[in-house]
């Protein structure tokens, strides 16, 4: 890959990084499920094929897909770097003070490949074979208190969704914090592929904003501590980012990345849509993506109620002036610089549209304008699109789709052009 960054929503994507159903999923339960952010358990060779599937779409798209699983292995060789991971993950505050010497300096002995697994499929009491338990009992109150099987380390299911952990604009990129304990520490893997693996660290990328800084723990912050995920950050192109503030992103961190990012001239403005906190639209690309410059899809049930906000850079000692504007597609087209924009809704009734929206019919990837990878099982959507002009390809979604995300979700671009 010979280029970094992220230019538009629509315009040619040459790079990507994705995460393939692991360990993680096979972790799920009907029982816990839901504290990992599952609504189902998944069917995960099932998954695995349709995952593939959509890898290979891409691939012939002309898209260099980067796995995520990869690029940590290769991170966690140098003896310092699995240091610095690890150091990060466990901590008093994770696994307890008496536990946290010995599970470090296990984890800290597996192999790359090993380590990485267990990072982001989770690590029970009965696979630390290092460390002698029986000890461990009569020392560590998490260790002495819980069975065998439970969790030293926690899955990451949510892995499988990469486009909220971090966020690229411009040529630079933030590593976010997530809104849910369950979310948290996938930052410190992708951090770490930031950091330390070539690709990144021998370009110099630059870091908007990062919830790592600030040494070992931050990334489990305390509750209230504001949130950001890369489902509600879009940069449309031709100087404005987009952002939606929900369930999952709050104004305060918005409001500081918005400082950064026009403080440097990477954005002229910071369009924000204020939405309410709902599981069935928690980021904003659930309910509108953009598939081509002038075009986008949206789930007319919420988006006709956002609020929406203009932040630029203020005058004097105010660092920001808010703008309420009228109308949310109206801002978005004005931004575009575009008179008005092709809207195109979630197909069907309103029961098919609410069904298909459920099932990420507006969560659409553009590979470039005007051609997108879209489920198949969302037909009166992909129906919709087609009559509007737009190339759609159709994937398999029937257990990926349980996990919330569609092909936007799936996907952390690298490399898109501007448009």
């Amino acid at each position: 890959m010979t280029k970094l960054g992220v230019y538009s929503e629509v315009g040619r994507l040459r790079a990507v990084m994705v995460h393939r159903p692991d360990m993680s999923i096979r972790r799920l339960t009907p029982a816990n499920c839901r504290e990992f952010l599952f609504d189902d358990i998944l069917w995960v060779e099932k998954a695995q094929e349709e995952h593939d599937a959509f890898v290979r779409v891409l691939t012939e798209e002309g898209v260099t897909v980067y796995y995520s699983s990869d690029l940590l292995t290769h991170v966690l060789e140098p003896e310092e770097n699995r240091r610095w991971v690890v150091d990060r993950v466990v901590n008093p505050v994770t696994v307890g003070p008496s536990a946290c010497a010995p599970v470090r300096m296990c984890l800290r002995e597996m192999e790359p490949g090993q380590l990485a697994m267990h990072l982001v499929g989770g690590l029970t009491r009965k696979e630390l074979e290092c460390i002698y338990l029986e000890g461990m009992n009569r020392s560590s109150l998490p260790v002495a208190s819980t069975p065998p099987d439970s969790f030293i380390l926690p899955p990451l299911p949510n892995s499988l969704f990469p486009r909220d952990s971090s966020s690229w604009i411009g040529d630079g990129v933030t590593i976010n914090p997530m809104r849910w304990p369950a979310r948290r520490p996938e930052a410190v893997n992708v951090g770490a592929i930031y950091r330390f693996h070539p690709i990144f660290r021998d370009r110099g990328t630059r870091t908007w904003y990062s919830c790592l800084e600030g040494g070992e723990g931050i990334s489990l912050p305390y509750q209230g501590y504001p949130s950001m995920e890369g489902g509600d950050i879009m940069p449309i192109g031709r100087g404005t980012l987009l952002a939606g503030m929900g369930e999952r992103t709050s104004g305060p961190t918005l409001e500081h990345l918005a400082g950064t990012l026009l403080s440097s001239g990477a954005v002229e403005s910071v369009i924000v849509a204020q939405m309410t906190h709902d599981r069935a639209h928690m980021h904003l690309d659930t309910v509108f993506s953009m598939l081509d410059v002038d075009m986008v899809t949206v789930y007319p049930k919420v988006t006709r109620s956002l609020r929406t906000f203009r932040i630029t850079r203020g005058e004097g000692q105010s660092p920001f002036l808010v703008t309420e504007e009228g109308d949310f597609l109206s801002a978005v087209a004005h931004a575009l610089g575009e008179e008005k924009l092709t809207v195109i809704p979630t197909g069907g009734d309103e029961y098919e549209a609410a069904r298909e929206q459920w099932d990420d019919g507006n969560n659409v990837l553009a590979v470039k304008p005007g051609r997108v990878v879209a489920y198949d099982r969302n037909v009166h959507t992909n129906r919709n699109f087609r009559k509007a002009g737009i190339d759609v390809i159709e994937v398999e979604g029937s257990e990926l789709s349980r996990g919330r995300g569609g092909g936007h979700c799936l996907t952390c671009p690298l490399h898109r052009e501007g448009i």
